[in-house]
């Protein structure tokens, strides 16, 4: 059997983490009493700078509960960067980490399966969503478009995988060797190797609270994990700047031609337009260097990605 802590990330959860506690100690005594998991597995709940009561119910649970670990981070971080926090954390308590979101919308029940996959050889084991049937019919349509756009720029990732997953000890102590700044998991971890499998996850509702992944933030998220991995919208920018050359061709042809003809006066309209539409397509590219910079901005700079002001081991 293992020793397993599962890490999960809390921004503003109050409402949600006691009922959570009380589902997770079902699964551990399940997984217990099956002697997969050692009785002193855990769960780490990792506070992201939460303004609400969230640290304090985290302390009551510890105190009520001792499976149950805190991790308070001294400001709000990001949810990328709270489950590093937890996992860098954890990974020198636990055999393997298990990272699922406080609301656990996610299956735990694929959690058994994760462990059982461990056990047969795997190292990483994605839970794969099969029906989003829960999910708002915005946020399931905006999720499928950010899977297959990452595809199409070539980022090497699992298709309907988000953050729920489990990872040995030794490639948490690989990831630990990964000093981006700029973190995105979902596309950092399947680089790292080792054996991996999947597992079906059902997302179920949500039982109090509302989602703070806002779309908002899930668009920043699909930036990063774009510009992180992928240089394709620079190659885009040059196949993009050869078409415009091309145009201005014809352009420059239909000028000539109007000057012979002598109607270039009547050629105002297409030029203005023009000028406006490739003046936007530079300015954009401007943009799309811009946050490349940026990020080698920030990387550069070396600073800490988390500070933790408090541990309840």
């Amino acid at each position: 059997m293992i020793k397993l802590g599962i890490v999960s990330p809390c921004y503003n959860e109050e409402e949600v983490l006691a009922k959570s506690t009380e589902r997770l100690k079902e699964l551990f005594d399940d997984l217990i009493s099956k002697g997969k998991i050692s009785k002193e597995s855990f769960v780490l709940f990792v506070n992201d700078g939460s303004k609400d009561s969230t640290w304090q119910l985290i302390e009551k649970l510890h105190e009520q509960n001792p499976f149950v670990k805190g991790l308070d981070l001294a400001h709000n971080v990001g949810h990328q960067r709270a489950i590093m926090a937890g996992m860098m954390t954890a990974k020198d308590w636990a055999d393997g980490v298990v990272t699922i979101d406080a609301d656990l919308q996610d299956d735990i029940a694929c959690i058994e399966k994760m462990v059982d996959a461990y056990e047969h050889g795997n190292d990483v084991v994605y839970g794969v969503k099969v029906s989003r049937a829960a999910d708002g019919f915005l946020k399931r349509k905006s999720a499928e478009a950010f899977y297959k756009l990452q595809q199409n720029m070539g980022v090497d990732m699992v298709y309907n995988h988000a953050d729920f997953r489990f990872l040995s000890r030794r490639v948490l102590q690989a990831l630990s060797c990964y000093p981006e700044r700029n973190l995105y998991l979902r596309g950092m971890i399947p680089l790292i190797g080792f054996n991996s499998t999947t597992v079906d996850d059902v997302i179920g509702e949500r039982e109090a609270g509302v989602s703070k992944y806002t779309l908002s933030k899930m668009l920043n998220l699909a930036l990063d994990g774009i510009t992180s991995f992928s240089t394709k919208p620079l190659s885009l920018m040059v196949s993009a700047g050869l078409v415009f050359i091309f145009i201005s061709l014809i352009i420059a042809g239909y000028v000539v031609y109007s000057l012979v003809v002598h109607t270039a006066v009547h050629g105002w309209a297409s030029l203005m337009l023009s000028v406006w539409f490739v003046g936007g397509v530079i300015l954009v590219a401007m943009g799309v260097l811009g946050i490349y910079i940026g990020k080698i901005y920030s990387e550069v700079k070396r600073r800490p990605i988390f500070n933790v002001k408090k541990i309840l081991e």
